[in-house]
């Protein structure tokens, strides 16, 4: 099957067809899945290089999984955030949640003057430093919820909690990042946003 033929296919029915030997809907679904594990691996961990391994991990697991995927369970989605997420924690306790935080820049934007770039890298910096000060679990809920966007539900099968207790942690963990950025209101050129 043609690769552009999938893209309206389902991530689990690419992921049967993979299990059933379509090479085509691997790469489909590397395609569509590889920038939401890097992307949520990023903001865990803080960390680019240690994101591309434990994204490339995660894709892995979900292939040695394919044969025995049974469909209705969960959501492929579901599924790689969880395995994301734990890969991330167990990164994070191995190195005594020493890992300095790297500089991430946002992708260059040639529309953008100077001025905006550095403010924009001066505000994602800031965010990552607060997220990187939140507790794991905070900073997963908080994450999942306010920058991948997904609903409570979703984020409490990942983290195998319920949703309650979604809604305490990103609670939780919007105050404390308010707290930690408050002071910085001007400094990260929101003094204007009343």
């Amino acid at each position: 099957m043609p690769l552009d033929a999938m893209q309206d296919v389902s991530d689990e029915a690419l992921l049967v067809l993979f299990a059933n030997g379509e090479p085509a809907a691997a790469r489909a679904l590397t395609l569509r899945l590889t920038p939401k594990a890097f992307g949520h691996a990023v903001r865990l961990l803080g960390n680019r290089a240690e994101a591309e391994d434990v994204a490339q991990e995660a894709l892995l697991r979900l292939w040695r999984v394919a044969p025995e995927w049974r469909q209705g369970e969960a959501k492929v989605t579901t599924w790689l955030y969880r395995v994301v997420a734990n890969l991330c924690t167990d990164r994070l306790r191995r190195s005594g949640r020493g890992l300095a935080l790297d500089a991430i820049p946002e992708p260059e934007d040639e529309a953008r003057g100077p001025l905006d770039k550095m403010q924009a890298e001066a505000r994602a910096d800031a965010l990552q430093v607060a997220l990187d000060g939140l507790p794991d679990r905070q900073r997963q809920a908080v994450v999942l919820r306010h920058i991948e966007g997904m609903a409570n539900p979703e984020i409490a099968e990942i983290m195998e909690i319920s949703v309650d207790a979604v809604e305490s942690l990103t609670a939780r963990g919007k105050r404390a990042l308010s707290a930690a950025l408050e002071g910085r209101r001007e400094e990260l050129g929101y003094a204007d946003d009343g």
